[in-house]
């Protein structure tokens, strides 16, 4: 898991400190981030938002297909295919800004867990020898935070480090602050006194989580108003609503608060994105880009008539397992066939091997023999 941190957080180092040589904040710098991220991440939001609008405007047909074929989900799965392939849709398309964000997370995480690696550009030998005489092991993840905690009040031990460790450590660390709070530290709590930090830091968790529900709330609202006929999800989406929030809160308890500080931003900037693209997106304008897709849909599968999306190929697959669970049946019926036409086939194939086993040995078969 380290190695995966480091692989991500390299980039994220660089960018990391690069503002904050322009603004000589921490806090400034996590904020900046952000936004030049989300800057990077908007045509993947963009795509996502167009689609989800999209698919929208695909719920009447839909609905209609799944009355058509209710008792056929083989045959359900099919035209549902063939309906997102005329139309250029697809259905998937949501799954990867989510990992985008999860992958960004981990370089976050990276970056302010070794802020002497990414901020401050000292070698890591240098950081090995810091940590040693910390006493925490270059292994631990929060190695760099320790050591700069331990520095405080053992300053004099560091001075003998190359690379004008203690100097550029002391200095960092006044700026490593948010209202006076350490970012570095996890917050709890049941911290030893409920100091001006303390109350800070374990403010941010609480409003990581209410930022979270603020996105998830005006998402279910847009949701409705877009679609009033669509079916509640009752438990489903209460627990998406408020479990996501409960969940962010639980992990902002678990990591550095400069983490929390992060994702209370990220929310409040992708909320913004959010309906800033949902006011762009009117039905007028959605149709129009519709007919624009469907068009460009059409004119790649004339021009590659054989070859599959990788959306296409994720149905095809998720219908054969289905297929393959109901043991090639469902519902009273299998590739359009009834349970009754089933057994009747079974029924003649077994009176063509009786008959055939009969002929071998002589005997003498009457198909009469074989009704109850």
């Amino acid at each position: 898991m380290n190695a995966l941190y480091d692989i991500i957080g390299v980039p994220f180092g660089y960018l990391m400190r690069l503002i904050y040589s322009l603004c000589n904040n921490y806090a400034v710098a996590i904020i900046l981030f952000t936004v030049i991220t989300k800057i990077l991440l908007f045509p993947v939001n963009y795509k996502t938002q167009k689609g989800s609008a999209r698919m929208q405007l695909l719920q009447p047909k839909l609905e209609k297909l799944k009355k058509s074929f209710a008792n056929n989900p083989t045959r359900l799965q099919e035209e549902q295919q063939k309906l997102y392939q005329q139309e250029g849709v697809n259905p998937m398309g949501s799954c990867l800004p989510m990992f985008i964000q999860m992958f960004l997370l981990f370089g976050v995480i990276d970056v302010i867990y070794k802020p002497i690696t990414h901020i401050l550009n000292i070698s890591k030998n240098v950081i090995n020898e810091a940590c040693a005489i910390a006493g925490t092991d270059k292994g631990n993840l929060r190695c760099e935070l320790i050591t700069m905690e331990h520095l405080r009040d053992n300053s004099d031990k560091y001075a003998s480090l190359s690379e004008k460790f203690l100097s550029k450590v002391t200095e960092f660390s006044e700026k490593f602050t948010i209202f006076g709070a350490n970012l570095g530290k996890t917050p709890t709590l049941h911290p030893e006194s409920w100091s001006k930090e303390a109350i800070v830091l374990c403010a941010i968790p609480f409003l990581a989580g209410l930022s979270q529900l603020l996105v998830s709330v005006y998402s279910q609202i847009h949701q409705k108003k877009v679609n009033p006929a669509s079916q509640p999800g009752g438990g489903c989406m209460a627990v998406m609503m408020y479990g996501m929030p409960l969940l962010s809160i639980w992990f902002a308890f678990q990591v550095p608060a400069g983490v929390g500080f992060y994702w209370i931003w990220s929310s409040v900037f992708s909320f913004l994105i959010t309906f800033a693209l949902n006011c762009y997106f009117t039905p007028e304008r959605i149709k129009v880009i519709n007919e624009q897709e469907k068009e460009k849909a059409r004119i790649y599968a004339e021009k590659h008539p054989n070859k599959k999306s990788f959306m296409q190929k994720m149905l095809e697959q998720q219908a054969a397992l289905e297929q393959q669970n109901n043991g090639g049946s469902s519902s009273g019926k299998a590739n359009g066939v009834s349970r009754s036409e089933q057994n009747k086939q079974n029924r003649d194939k077994l009176k063509e091997a009786r008959r055939r086993m009969a002929e071998k040995y002589g005997d003498s078969y009457d198909d009469n023999d074989d009704e109850e």
